[in-house]
């Protein structure tokens, strides 16, 4: 048998950034070993004729850190053709971790990226202390696709500090010298690099920042030489100002990076996403960042795909009814009952009542505030949003929302762009992810359970941005299927994927371009304690292969388990 897996006949759209060509991929022992005009015999042919053949997408930006120890399959980015996946950013993760910090470090991450703490407790079974057993905790277990990490700055501050690094207290030279020690053991072991968190906007359920929020040079290099004298690794950063809280920290925010990438001669890659407050900076940045990399340091922005928005909804977090006591007192109800209460008119005039006494701020929002519809409209224009129907319609804003919130069953989603839209187009994304120092990143999957849901991401940029989009320009294929997989695997040292090449890793994808489609996100419970997240399929990836195994045929999970903890510098 010459092949143990041969895709014949698809239009390889191979991650180069190249132009499409029809040919076949042969696969043997979990790698490619040929490409082209392929013959011989294997133990299984998939017919790809009229589809589209990639490599297996690369996420950079995911929260799994919890997840991973109990979810082998990584919903919902095995259903958007991931075969790999990076977590620990943004300064939070569960190691290293002394024993009485657990509930911190849950705390942490629930405040930080909004996942259900009874989950995370009832989940997490904490079979680790240091950074090198964590990894070892997930070296262990099985997965639909490879997970790696880096080292997070909240945790490693915890550990060495305390009270006094969970606070934001100045470290000392002998704190940065352990926190530094313990960065090196972690990247020796295979991180990925160290990620940081530099935003207020990023805040622990108990309402305290992240712990390194404010931290000073003079710690931030101490650790950023650790990578620096391994000469492997990234350094990730949330920074200041990145949720618009201050317009003018992001400039400060480059000064240090730059510097820091130049001395240690690593990668450092920052989130940067349009801000309502200065809706034209991010070009300054990019800029900036441009300007950086011409005089020798590597500091790459790293971008979303489509607008960040809140999704809003009586199963969500947040919706514009929720702190009225008369919904209030609906709450010990079962949804479905609390539906049905809320159809009541008596009910509704009540709440209504309430709403016009004393507006949520989510009432200011309605003309950014968009039903989502099915299939999902993530460019709306100010005709779609609720504010301009009400009008259309000769009707209060408030009882619109309130009406259209019971639809489906009182199921009913609607999005408020937050960053990324603050002029009601996605142009400006559109001239992000085509600069050339920008990384593709931002999904977040595994995190915001009940108030965002991106980690689809990867089937937008194919439904939206190559196919679908009538607002703007839209974007070659081939570009899109680049940024997703070369771009990012070479980001972050992973040269063993990411194009369709001889000797390269069997990470691939089999794509209906013509058939895909984005669903609608859903409500679902089924973390443990029975904890909610939204969740969003796709339909037309007709087969996912990781390391020569299909993972996922015509979008359903086969049960096969090829991923493993990737260790950086193995």
């Amino acid at each position: 048998m010459d092949f143990d897996l041969l895709i014949r006949g698809g239009t390889l759209i191979d991650g180069s950034g190249g132009e499409p060509r029809v040919g076949d991929v042969g696969i043997r022992d979990g790698k490619i070993v040929a490409v082209g005009d392929v013959s011989g015999d294997a133990e299984r042919t998939i017919d790809a004729t009229g589809l589209a053949v990639t490599p297996g997408f690369v996420d950079i930006h995911t929260h799994y850190d919890g997840q991973a120890t109990w979810d082998p399959q990584l919903a919902p980015s095995c259903y958007h053709g991931v075969t790999t996946v990076v977590m620990g950013n943004c300064g939070v993760g569960f190691a290293p971790v002394r024993p009485d910090q657990h509930d911190f470090l849950i705390q942490l991450m629930e405040g930080v990226e909004d996942i259900p703490g009874a989950a995370l407790h009832e989940g997490i079974q904490w079979e680790w202390e240091s950074f090198p057993e964590y990894l070892d905790a997930l070296d262990a277990r099985q997965y639909s696709m490879d997970i790696a990490t880096q080292v997070p700055h909240g945790s490693v501050r915890t550990y060495v500090m305390g009270e006094r690094g969970a606070n934001n207290e100045a470290a000392t030279p002998e704190d940065i010298k352990a926190m530094a020690a313990i960065v090196r053991e972690g990247m020796q072991a295979g991180a990925l690099g160290f990620s940081t968190s530099r935003t207020i906007a990023h805040k622990a359920i108990t309402g305290e920042p992240v712990p390194g929020t404010f931290a000073a040079e003079d710690e931030l290099f101490g650790i950023g030489r650790v990578l620096g004298e391994l000469d492997r690794g990234i350094f990730e950063v949330a920074g200041a100002g990145a949720a618009g809280e201050d317009v003018i920290a992001p400039k400060t925010e480059l000064d240090w990076m730059r510097r820091l990438s130049a001395e240690i001669g690593r990668p450092i890659t920052f989130g940067m996403l349009q801000v309502d407050a200065a809706p034209d900076l991010w070009r300054e940045l990019l800029e900036l960042s441009a300007q950086a990399v011409g005089e020798g340091s590597q500091v790459y922005p790293q971008v979303a795909g489509r607008p960040f928005g809140l999704l809003i909804g009586h199963q969500a977090t947040f919706h514009p009814f929720n702190d009225y006591p008369s919904y209030a007192a609906l709450m010990s109800l079962s949804f479905d009952e609390r539906i049905e209460r809320l159809r009541d008119p008596e009910v509704k005039k009540a709440i209504l009542a309430e709403a016009a006494a004393a507006p949520s701020p989510l009432f200011a929002a309605m003309g950014r505030t968009f039903p989502m519809g099915d299939p999902p409209n993530y460019e709306p224009g100010y005709e779609d949003s609720v504010e301009a129907i009400a009008k259309r319609e000769g009707r209060d804003p408030g009882e619109l929302i309130y009406d259209k919130m019971l639809e489906r069953d009182g199921r009913e989603l609607f999005l408020v762009p937050v960053l990324n839209y603050s002029r009601l187009t996605a142009d400006p994304i559109r001239e992000m992810m085509f600069h050339p120092n920008a990384a593709l990143g931002l999904g977040d999957g595994g995190a915001h359970c009940a108030t965002i849901c991106d980690a689809s991401i990867q089937t937008f940029m194919l439904t939206h941005w190559v196919r679908d989009r009538t607002r703007g320009e839209r974007i070659p294929v081939e570009f899109a299927v680049k940024r997703m997989t070369k771009d990012t695997a070479d980001l972050y040292g992973l040269p063993d994927r990411g194009v369709l090449e001889v000797g390269k890793k069997a990470d691939i994808n089999v794509i209906d371009l013509e058939g895909l489609r984005l669903e609608a996100p859903e409500m679902i419970y089924d973390l443990p304690a029975g904890g909610k997240r939204f969740m969003q399929r796709a339909r037309g990836y007709r087969a996912t292969v990781v390391n020569g195994e299909v993972t996922m045929e015509n979008d359903e999970p086969t049960g096969a388990l090829p991923g493993r903890l990737v260790r950086g510098g193995r």
